[in-house]
């Protein structure tokens, strides 16, 4: 699209976005004409005096007419039922029922489902090799391990790099209710994983090669069992790893917290949504925003497609020689990210990130995949599988 048709739109859309929101009369071309101009006036300022390309002009437009307008509703959503929720005047209709719920250990040949009510048999199959790192992957609110997508994006980047039991919680639907139901879910789905992962580290399994992934109400479930791990067995989990925490009914000091620091030992958050059906807050011991608070992300035109690239950008960054295409700066904001006011030194955002850092970092991508800015241009993915001799990090 050349820059004369992207301000043609812009222009459609503030027009759109202006009357629907009662900005305008129609009845009086002038305060059109003037609400337009006024909208252009402000984004084209803040535009050149950051020298941003028409491309980063159509996206911060389509974060003001598309991502913004939903943030005030989905607070007070989330804000209402998290009190219903504190007040516990309602319970899930649709309760986990363990009996119905899987493991499924993925392999190159097949998937091995185990019952989750069963994890010694899921840590004694042959399939599964002690002496490997061990990822268990949670999927979030509609989003389960039939449909593919989150779950076999990032299954796919692992199996890569070799030498990784890869696992996934098939919820059997629990997650996939109405989203106040799955909301509650999460914390007994949690408690439930948690017992399974005391009894493989009870079995002389290195605590130190689990890692927990989750996306959205994933992320939830994957908090959950990082606490109640720790109260059953008085350590903590290496790792946590959440992909846009799921955002509704999630509130710090009521019933549902959902994940924070402290439920492993290193908890890394990427926001690609925040606001609507991610989390804004800051949660883990380091956060990364995606194109900072702004809720819709670059290249997408719905906050679902949003939501979803956190767990796209993490896939990407598993590859073998894609570590680094995400480098992102500790910072206070965007803006003073795009003005170079950062001077922090860059570190990576997904599977290299070190352990040794804390804070809100902040970072720039690609609309498209590649999505990192520091990837190789034309990238596609090349699986090499390490030799049992490499080093897994």
């Amino acid at each position: 699209m050349n820059l004369k048709m992207k301000y043609s739109c812009l222009i459609l859309l503030v027009f759109t976005f202006s009357a629907s929101h009662g900005a305008v009369d129609f009845g009086f071309a002038g305060d059109i004409l003037t609400s337009t101009g006024n909208i252009l006036k402000s984004v084209i300022s803040k535009s050149l005096k950051l020298n941003q390309s028409p491309d980063d002009f159509f996206e911060e437009f389509k974060n003001i007419l598309i991502g913004y307008p939903f943030e005030p509703g989905f607070m007070f959503v989330s804000t209402l039922c998290s009190i219903v929720v504190s007040e516990e005047n309602i319970k899930p209709r649709i309760r986990p029922s363990i009996e119905k719920m899987n493991y499924v250990l993925k392999t190159k040949d097949r998937n091995i489902s185990v019952p989750l009510n069963d994890p010694v048999e899921l840590w004694s199959l042959d399939d599964f090799n002690r002496d490997w790192p061990t990822v268990i992957m949670v999927t979030g609110w509609t989003t389960n391990i039939s449909e593919g997508t989150a779950a076999d994006s990032i299954y796919d980047a692992y199996e890569c790099r070799g030498n990784v039991n890869f696992v996934l919680i098939d919820t059997a639907g629990f997650v996939d209710t109405i989203y106040s139901w799955a909301a509650f879910n999460t914390e007994e789905i949690g408690n439930i994983l948690a017992d399974s992962l005391a009894i493989l580290t009870e079995s002389e399994y290195d605590m130190e090669n689990i890692t927990l992934i989750g996306h959205s109400l994933g992320a939830q479930i994957c908090g959950s069992a990082g606490r109640n791990f720790y109260n059953k067995t008085n350590k903590l989990l290496p790792k946590i790893i959440g992909l846009d925490p799921a955002n509704p009914c999630f509130d710090m000091g009521e019933s549902l917290t959902g994940l924070y620091r402290g439920d492993a030992d290193f908890v890394i958050v990427l926001h690609s949504n925040p606001g609507i059906f991610g989390k804004a807050d800051p949660l883990g011991d380091i956060d990364f925003y995606v194109n900072g608070l702004r809720p819709k992300a670059p290249g997408c035109f719905t906050i679902t497609c949003s939501h979803g690239r956190a767990v796209e950008y993490y896939a990407e960054s598993v590859y073998p020689g894609n570590e680094h295409n995400f480098m992102a700066v500790k910072c206070n904001s965007l803006s003073a990210l795009e003005q170079n006011s950062c001077k922090g030194i860059p570190i990576p955002m997904g599977y290299a990130t070190p352990t040794n850092v804390k804070g809100n970092y902040f970072l720039k991508v690609n609309k498209k995949s590649p999505y990192g800015k520091n990837s190789t241009k034309n990238f596609v993915p090349i699986c090499q599988v390490f030799n049992d001799s490499m080093s897994y990090n």
